[in-house]
């Protein structure tokens, strides 16, 4: 199931928006692209848990957690660029960004879903030693292996991920307290 959820995130989460946001620019979708770049920012969460999990840090479990709430709202919530996308003719880009846009809701919400359980290895002592949480370190360490340098510890690389978290946080809350209190909905500068 851990490793299915693995691949079905590559899928879904990486090779599919990296080949529509190409598609969408060379198609000059503008409201796509942008679309498709605020989605890359929020998924970078995705990034950042894969490298907290690497050194089985427990924090990885919530940022996980999070990543599957926001990556659907960052799908849904703009305004302007949900009418803009509705407004244009029907194409094939249109018809594979909508039904991209449906599938990760529902695999989000799914996955979300799913990993709930799992959110005990981050608040109960001791669970992250167990099997029952130490099967979601598996792959990261996997990807350690096949695309990161060996020479470092995993707390290396988790302490890259904590920092990129630290970072992500505040750019968050940034947007949450400040910029959606100017622009409000709408994805467009003003």
């Amino acid at each position: 199931l851990v490793w299915t959820d693995y691949r079905l995130t590559l899928l879904f989460m990486v090779f599919i928006p990296l080949t529509l946001i190409i598609w969408a620019a060379l198609k000059k979708a503008d409201a796509m692209v942008r679309l498709l770049i605020i989605y890359w920012r929020v998924a970078s969460l995705l990034g950042i848990t894969l490298f907290i999990l690497i050194a089985s840090w427990p924090i990885g479990f919530v940022s996980n957690f999070c990543a599957y709430i926001l990556i659907p709202i960052s799908l849904w919530f703009w305004v302007d660029l949900n009418d803009e996308i509705d407004d244009q003719s029907q194409s094939s880009l249109k018809l594979a960004l909508t039904s991209w846009r449906w599938a990760v809701t529902i695999y989000c919400t799914c996955a979300a879903i799913a990993t709930i359980p799992f959110l005990r290895c981050a608040f109960v002592s001791g669970a992250i030693e167990t099997t029952f949480c130490q099967v979601w370190t598996e792959a990261p360490l996997v990807f350690r292996g096949l695309f990161l340098t060996q020479r470092y510890e995993p707390g290396v690389w988790g302490f890259l991920g904590v920092v990129g978290l630290i970072f992500y946080v505040l750019y968050l809350g940034y947007f949450v307290i400040i910029r959606l209190g100017k622009q409000g909905r709408s994805a467009m500068e003003q």
